[in-house]
């Protein structure tokens, strides 16, 4: 019923959220008489606070229309690669007409970026994308909200996410020859279950493969996260976390984690520094500090944003990687999709180079738990490995910000330039694979070559010229003779 509870609230805020935002705009606007009277920067304010903090927040969109690359312009189309029932691939493709440009564009590497599940949207990586593009060309994991997915594309588990990030290795595989791999946050885990996995059945692994802020071993500098998770037992979260969704949604009856108790969560693991922002916010209106007004209004038109995971796959999560931690004691084993059960087995893992990336300050995974990869790793020679923590960030900081921008991402990037196997050769499979044009001229060859010896042991056979033919031969070199004279 609480799904049910805040739908209704949500119905009713929304009308006077409306006029909220109505009347801050007639407080605010030059041209109304209402702007001219006292206190009006203030009333406009507290509209604009009330509006925020009754609207409904909608999926964001990356809105990276361009970048720019040695000082030219490059266009950004964002395509839709592979849709899943629950998750799509995203490409963001670049376009230019420089030449030079398209050349340094072609050569450069290849990376899939696996955002989390876990409550945001995969624009929470904005930033990453954005840093990302000048010098890689960028895939994304795009996932669904639950609550738009119908009953009858059936259920999602952990276990399907891990065949997900197999499935868009693979796809990447196929066309560029092989790629990178970096994980944000929770993914981690299930990241390196496909790499393992991929690993232990003999199949290309990408060639390098980031870890971000997630929890690999969450025994490690337990967080309230971690808590919350060790605290209750299965049997709990899934009576009072799990709920039904309502019926004016395309997934209604599926049970899901709702994303606004997600979005409460988050909330209440910090509230004095969202109250104390929202304060600020209020005090920039009535400052007419228009700029760091729409700062507030960017970060928490993403960070209010959230969407409903399906219940399954929570349930599942909380149970491998934080109350079992199956993945650090070797136990955990995933429904391929063929159906059959395996082993994820890290130690299987030789030809992928690892890099982990934690926060001094993170209060989500705490330190220790994503370099934690680097011991189940054992196949990874310590030559490919490298580890970064980075000072003063948190957990945000590690992959969006100034840090992300001046520390983390040329780390990041000089890491996978180092291992990349594709900088001076970066020929696409699919243009390369032509097997029909090699073999056609190897297969005349070979027989025309026993035609041409027997040929040869027949000396008879060979056709002699005609008389008509020697005459008529005569006869032109006759008439040049003469030409050549005149």
């Amino acid at each position: 019923m609480l799904y049910q509870i805040y739908e209704s609230q949500r119905s009713i805020m929304e009308p006077f959220a409306e006029f909220a935002q109505a009347a801050a705009k007639l407080f605010n606007n030059p041209i109304s008489p209402l702007s001219q009277t006292a206190l009006a920067h203030r009333i406009s304010a507290t509209y604009d606070l009330i509006y925020r903090l009754g609207k409904d927040y909608e999926k964001p969109q990356f809105g990276i229309n361009c970048i720019e690359i040695e000082g030219v312009e490059v266009a950004i189309h964002e395509r839709v690669e592979i849709n899943k029932p629950f998750c799509e691939l995203l490409r963001f493709k670049r376009y230019t007409s420089d030449i030079k440009t398209l050349g340094t564009l072609k050569q450069q590497p290849v990376v899939l970026l696996v955002a989390p599940l876990s409550g945001h949207y995969s624009t929470l990586l904005r930033d990453t994308v954005n840093s990302l593009l000048v010098d890689h060309k960028v895939y994304i994991t795009d996932w669904k909200n639950a609550r738009n997915v119908p009953l009858s594309e059936g259920e999602f588990h952990l276990d399907d996410y891990v065949n997900y990030i197999e499935e868009f290795l693979s796809h990447i595989q196929s066309i560029y020859g092989n790629c990178h791999v970096i994980s944000v946050c929770q993914p981690t885990v299930p990241v390196l279950a496909a790499v393992s996995l991929m690993a232990s059945r003999g199949m290309k692994t990408p060639i390098t493969m980031t870890m971000m802020g997630g929890p690999i071993d969450a025994s490690k500098s337990p967080t309230a996260v971690n808590n919350l998770a060790l605290n209750k037992s299965h049997s709990w979260f899934e009576n009072n976390v799990i709920f039904r969704v309502p019926m004016n949604f395309p997934g209604a009856g599926r049970r899901v984690y709702p994303g606004f108790l997600q979005h409460t969560g988050f909330v209440a693991m910090n509230p004095e520094r969202h109250l104390k922002s929202h304060y600020d916010f209020f005090k920039d209106l009535i400052k007419g500090d228009n700029s760091s007004a729409d700062n507030h209004r960017k970060f928490y038109d993403e960070y209010n944003a959230v969407l409903d995971m399906d219940a399954d796959y929570y349930l599942e999560t909380i149970n491998v990687v934080f109350q079992e931690m199956k993945l650090v004691k070797g136990t955990w084993d995933v429904t391929s999709r063929a159906g059959v059960k395996e082993r994820v087995r890290p130690q299987d893992i030789k030809t992928t180079a690892l890099f982990t990336v934690e926060g001094e300050l993170d209060d989500i995974s705490g330190s220790g738990q994503t370099k934690a990869a680097q011991a189940l790793c054992t196949g990874i020679t310590p030559k490919n490995m490298q580890h970064l923590e980075v000072q003063g960030a948190g957990h945000y900081g590690i992959f969006s910000g100034r840090r992300w921008r001046e520390v983390v991402y040329p780390a990041v990037k000089a890491f996978i330039q180092s291992h990349d196997q594709t900088l001076s050769k970066s020929v696409p499979v699919k243009t390369a694979r032509k097997p029909s044009t090699p073999s056609t001229p190897k297969v005349v060859a070979k027989v025309a070559k026993p035609a041409t010896k027997a040929i040869a042991t027949k000396p008879s056979a060979k056709k002699q010229p005609s008389t008509t033919t020697r005459a008529a031969a005569k006869k032109v070199a006759s008439k040049t003779t003469k030409a050549q004279k005149t």
